[in-house]
Parts: C-alpha cells; structure tokens; sequence
C-alpha cells in the first residue's frame, strides 16, 4: 500500500449484506475506501438503509463518505416499491413530447435525489449517456434516454441538473459510450467496429456536451479504431485521448466493477491496469473478502489531480438542498408522466 497517508484509498467498495459486519467494518476502517455502493442485497426498508449508510462512513471517519447507488429509474434501481416509488425508465422521457419530456427528466432527478438523500445516498450511478444502435445488445436499451445523441445529452442534462438540485452527484455513464456493444460486457469483453468519426459524432457526443459532469464510469467495451482488444477501462489511449482529449472530460473517472467478466486476470492486476490506464477510482462491487484485500493492497491513496477532483465532486453536492415538497412534487410527476403517454 503506498500514497498519502492522510487520503482516502482510490476504491469504492461494496459490502455483503443489509447491516455491516465486524470484520467488514475493521477492514473498511483499515484501509479506508474512497467510497462505497450499495445493491439490492443491502437494501430492506428505509431505516435500515439509513443506519448501514451511517454505519459505512463511521467505519472511515469521515462523514461526507460518498456512498453510491444505481438508481436510473426502470429496471436498474435498488430502491422500489414497497418503500419507494418506482420510475419509469429514460426511454420515458425522450417518447414524451419534447419539453414535456425535458421536465419529467429533471423532476425525476430531483425526486430520485430527495429519495438518497433520506437514506443517506449522495451519488446516484446515473445518467446514462449511451445512444443505443440497431442490433446492440439489450443491456442498455430503454436505459437510454433516446436514440439520437442530442436528445441524450438535453435530456441526460436534465435528469442530472435534477440530481444535483438535490445535492446527489451524477456519475454519467459508460463513457466514451456502450450503445454498440452487441454483447454484455458483464459476461465478456464487447468489441465496437465501428470507425473514429462515426464514433465521435454520435457515441462520444453525449459525454462531450455533459464533460462538464462530476464524475463519471467508463465503458468496458474494446474500440477497434482506437486501441482493439483492450476495454476503455484499461486503455491508456481510450482515457489520454478520447475521454481527457477529445470529450474533454476534467471530472473524477471511476471504473465500472472490476468483476465484470469483460476484464480478465486477478483482481489485483485488473484494480492496477485501470489505474495504469488513467482511471482515478476503481470499483468492486461483489464485497469478496479475498478480492477487496487484494485490491486494497495494490491502490494507492487520492493524491494529487485525482485527490482535486475528487473534492470538487464531493463540494457539488455538500450544500443542504433547498425545501422540496416531495410529495407534492411526486404527484405532479406522476400526473404529468400519464399526460405524456396520452396520444
């Protein structure tokens, strides 16, 4: 283990169940993770939820901890029903009629937003920037927000003003874009044959129009045209030259899971080819505890560009949000949602 002793480490965990165990907390609190996630597995109903988000930072110290979700609304979304409200999925919002879709976008943002932050939730794993092609595979499809690049970035931009109106930091995702993937990288490594300028003008648009984000996962997809064979995860040239250079992103880059099957190797040379490749943060999501150590004792600690951005992300969202009437505001989203389903 190596860095600023005083810094974070540059990984965000996941951990095993509903409520933290000793040992997972005496492990987080040794090797003081960045950051942590949480999935269905550690979800039950609100208060519990509240007293593991309580529970994580206390094990690190430091109660500004970002803890992260994937909450986009449709079928990705830890929180439901019975004790949370279900969202529709992005395609919702690019169907609707065009400014009807723009505000549901940003509406459902912040309702999404006040729902984390009751349980202590300040990164949502959202938006979604992919523009989804003819024949790709189904893992992003209505997780899209539309099928021009355009409409993805006005309404992404929406659905993450909204986020952040209700201090939750936006992690715009896969970036430098996983619409072509014709496979799901979860199961193996996606390769996209598509040529630069086809890819610049409609996968790398989105990212490129919200580069001004504060954080944000990259694909663990292959680029033929830029560096064949390897994910953008751990390519040196995906991230120097397409995500830093040509989207011109400045923000905190973070890894998709290590454990995704699209990456090979153990995971701690997985954990050090991202880092290598110029991510900032690497995420491991299976809350293995054979793998975290691994992986903890190959990352270093935040320092420098990184240890920056990874503050500004932070002082995005460190404002208490002004007064919000929820429940007003979700029965006007509601209502609003029926009225842009109607022919």
């Amino acid at each position: 283990m190596c860095g600023d002793l005083t810094a974070p480490r540059a990984i965000i965990f996941g951990c095993a169940g509903p409520a933290l165990s000793k040992t997972e907390a005496d492990f987080f609190r040794e090797v003081d993770p960045w950051g942590f996630i949480l999935f269905g597995r550690n979800i039950v109903e609100p208060a519990q939820v509240l007293r593991l988000t309580a529970t994580l930072r206390d094990a690190v110290g430091r109660a500004d901890a970002p803890i992260l979700i994937d909450q986009e609304g449709g079928r990705v979304a830890r929180l439901g029903p019975p004790h949370w409200p279900s969202y529709p999925p992005a395609v919702t919002y690019g169907l609707a009629r065009r400014a009807a879709g723009a505000d549901l976008a940003w509406l459902a943002g912040r309702l999404i937003a006040h729902d984390l932050r009751a349980v202590g939730v300040n990164v949502d794993c959202a938006p979604v920037l992919d523009v989804p092609t003819s024949g790709a595979h189904k893992i992003v499809g209505d997780r899209a927000f539309a099928a021009e690049p355009e409409d993805v970035a006005r309404l992404g931009r929406r659905f993450a003003e909204g986020l952040m109106a209700g201090s939750v930091s936006p992690v715009i995702k896969h970036i430098p874009g996983h619409g072509r993937a014709r496979a799901d990288s979860h199961r193996r490594l996606p390769s996209v044959d598509a040529g630069l300028e086809d890819l610049e003008s409609r996968d790398f648009a989105p990212f490129r129009a919200l580069a001004d984000m504060p954080m944000a996962m990259t694909a663990h997809i292959a680029y033929r045209a830029i560096d064949p064979g390897r994910a953008a995860t751990v390519s040196a040239k995906v991230v120097g030259e397409i995500i830093r250079g040509a989207i011109g992103f400045d923000g905190l880059l973070m890894s998709d899971d290590l454990t995704m099957s699209a990456l090979a190797g153990p995971m701690a040379a997985r954990a050090e080819a991202c880092l290598a490749a110029g991510c900032e943060i690497v995420l491991h999501c299976h809350a293995d505890p054979e793998e975290m150590r691994a992986v903890a004792e190959v990352t270093p600690r935040l320092v420098g560009k990184a240890q920056v951005r990874a503050a500004a992300a932070l002082a995005k969202i460190a404002a208490r949000p002004e007064s919000f009437d929820a429940e007003t505001a979700r029965a006007r989203f509601f209502a609003a949602l029926a009225r842009s389903r109607e022919p």
